[in-house]
């Protein structure tokens, strides 16, 4: 699978998570519940990995932590506020220029409908 289909993969299970909890809870049940949802479609994924950034050669260990990384290539970023804010698609893109990943998606799970909570952010490399 590629990114592309793999994101669709993700949409679904994402869809899936939402038409069943609907909006309204915490981010980290959203995580839990999107992270079983791809394992029961057996899709590679890791929640909450650390990722280490450079700066003038010094080490920083730990300085962020990605939501879910799917199969070593799509990255999530999972929210749930009241709106997505333009500092939401920046630490994703962060996370995306850290990772070499290509692309990533930014999922807010507090919206009526799940599929306005869903930015695409791909990294120009």
């Amino acid at each position: 699978m590629d990114e592309n289909q793999l994101s669709r993969v993700v949409v679904d299970a994402a869809l899936e998570v939402h038409r069943t909890l609907g909006p309204g809870l915490l981010e980290s049940v959203y995580r839990q519940a999107l992270c079983h949802e791809l394992s029961l479609r057996d899709v590679p994924h890791c929640s909450e990995r650390s990722l280490k950034a450079v700066y003038k050669g010094l080490q920083l260990d730990s300085a962020y932590r990605m939501d879910v990384l799917v199969d070593d290539r799509v990255v999530l970023e999972l929210k749930a506020v009241e709106m997505l804010l333009p500092v939401h698609s920046a630490q994703l893109l962060s996370y995306l220029r850290l990772t070499g990943c290509k692309l990533g998606l930014l999922i807010n799970f507090n919206v009526p409908r799940l599929r306005d909570g869903i930015r695409r952010v791909v990294n120009g490399l």
